[in-house]
C-alpha cells in the first residue's frame, strides 16, 4: 500500500462569474440528476472545456510558480465521470435510499508540465457550470480502483472522513486507508455501514441543530487565502456534516496522507 499526499481543493471564487462557486452557500443547492445520460456528460464536458474554464485553469496550474500562466496550456482529457457521495437519505434510514447520490461530474484537466486537476461540474440555477477545481486525480483513480475491486459497484466518497468506497451486493468495501480504518480491510455489510454512519452523522442532517448553526453543506467555512499570484483562492475548512450538494460545497485544504488499496 503506497501513500500519496492529500490533495488541495481550491474554490473558484475569482475570475469569471461562470466559474464562481454557484449558487452561494446560503442558497438551497440545486438537485443533481438521479442518473447520468449522454446529454448530461455533454453539458459537463462543454462547461469544462469553455474558454473561461481554461483561462482559470492556467492560473490554477501556475500557482506557487509551478509553471508560467501563458505556458500552462491546460487541456481536458477524456469524458466526464459521475462522482457520488454518501447520501443523507441513506444516513437517515429512508426506505429504499441508495448508499450514495450523484454530487457532480468530474473532468480531468492536464497542464503542459503534467499537473493534473479535476474540474467539478454541477447543475446550477444558471445551468451546468464548473463549481470547483481540485488538484490531483482522486475521482478518476478511485473510479478505476472501484471498478477493478467490485465490477458494477457504486464508487462513492464519505466526505466527512475523506474516505472512498465501492458498494454492491450488500457490501461496502474500502478503497483507501481512511475507508479501511472505518470498515476494516474486508469491508462491512451495507447494514453495518448504515449503522456506523447513522451513529456518526445522524444528528448532523439537514434541519438539525448542527445544520442550523451554519455548518450545513459538510464543511465549516474558513477565510479564504490566496494560493499564489493569479491563482484561485484556497479555502480552509473541516469536514463536518453531510455534504448537501456539489453546488454548495466549501472546499477544504487536505494535509493528511492517504493510501489506496487495490
Amino acid at each position: 500500500m503506497t501513500s500519496t499526499p492529500k490533495r488541495v481543493r481550491a474554490v473558484l471564487l475569482a475570475a469569471s462569474a461562470v466559474l464562481v462557486l454557484a449558487p452561494q452557500a446560503s442558497a438551497a443547492p440545486v438537485p443533481q440528476p438521479q442518473s447520468v445520460t449522454a446529454e448530461t456528460k455533454a453539458a459537463a464536458a462543454q462547461a469544462a472545456a469553455a474558454p473561461e474554464t481554461l483561462t482559470t485553469l492556467s492560473r490554477f496550474f501556475a500557482r506557487e510558480g509551478k509553471v508560467a500562466v501563458d505556458a500552462a496550456r491546460p487541456r481536458v482529457e477524456g469524458e466526464a465521470i459521475p462522482v457520488s457521495y454518501l447520501s443523507p437519505d441513506f444516513v437517515a434510514g429512508k426506505a429504499g435510499a441508495p448508499v450514495a447520490r450523484l454530487e457532480f461530474l468530474a473532468s480531468r484537466a492536464v497542464s503542459s508540465d503534467g499537473q493534473q486537476a479535476a474540474l467539478w461540474t454541477a447543475r446550477t440555477e444558471a445551468g451546468w457550470q464548473v463549481v470547483n477545481i481540485a488538484t490531483g486525480d482522486d475521482e478518476f483513480r478511485y473510479a478505476q480502483l472501484g471498478a477493478a475491486k467490485l465490477p458494477g459497484g457504486t464508487v462513492f466518497r464519505e466526505p466527512q472522513i475523506d474516505a472512498w468506497y465501492v458498494a454492491g451486493g450488500g457490501r461496502v468495501l474500502p478503497l483507501d486507508e481512511d475507508a479501511e480504518r472505518a470498515v476494516g480491510a474486508q469491508g462491512a455489510s451495507l447494514a453495518a455501514y448504515r449503522a456506523r454512519v447513522t451513529r456518526a452523522y445522524g444528528d448532523k442532517l439537514p434541519g438539525s441543530a448542527y445544520a442550523k448553526a451554519g455548518k450545513a453543506g459538510g464543511y465549516e467555512a474558513a477565510p479564504a487565502a490566496p494560493a499564489g499570484p493569479g491563482a484561485a483562492p484556497v479555502a480552509g475548512g473541516v469536514a463536518g456534516a453531510l455534504a448537501l450538494g456539489a453546488a454548495g460545497l466549501i472546499a477544504a485544504r487536505r494535509s493528511r496522507r492517504r493510501g489506496a488499496t487495490a
